[in-house]
């Protein structure tokens, strides 16, 4: 049993320094040929949102929304290939009782 405890303590751990070093890379994505730009941590927690004032009308609302749209999914999938690299690096995940 405490065994187990211990375990879990070091996956906590392991999950934890994972999240630190997450945090500090990040991913930049854009959209509408450069008008909208998204940045990303490896946490995938969006650090900022850059509209250009072009697209700031009612008649282009329709694609401001898919340019926000497209570009934050672009920068989920970057951060989450960031991400399975930082684990990667570190020898993979070390569940206990998974393996």
């Amino acid at each position: 049993m405490f065994n187990k405890i211990k375990q879990f303590k070091e996956l906590r751990d392991q999950a934890t320094e994972m999240k630190k070093m997450l945090a500090q890379e990040t991913v930049h994505a854009d959209a509408a040929h450069g008008k909208i730009n998204v940045v990303m941590d490896g946490n995938m927690e969006i650090l900022s949102v850059e509209i250009n004032p072009e697209l700031l009308s009612v008649e282009k609302k329709e694609n401001l929304e898919s340019a926000v749209r497209d570009s934050v999914n672009e920068a989920v999938k970057k951060a989450q290939r960031v991400m399975a690299q930082k684990i990667q690096s570190m020898g993979g995940l070390n569940m206990p009782g998974l393996s």
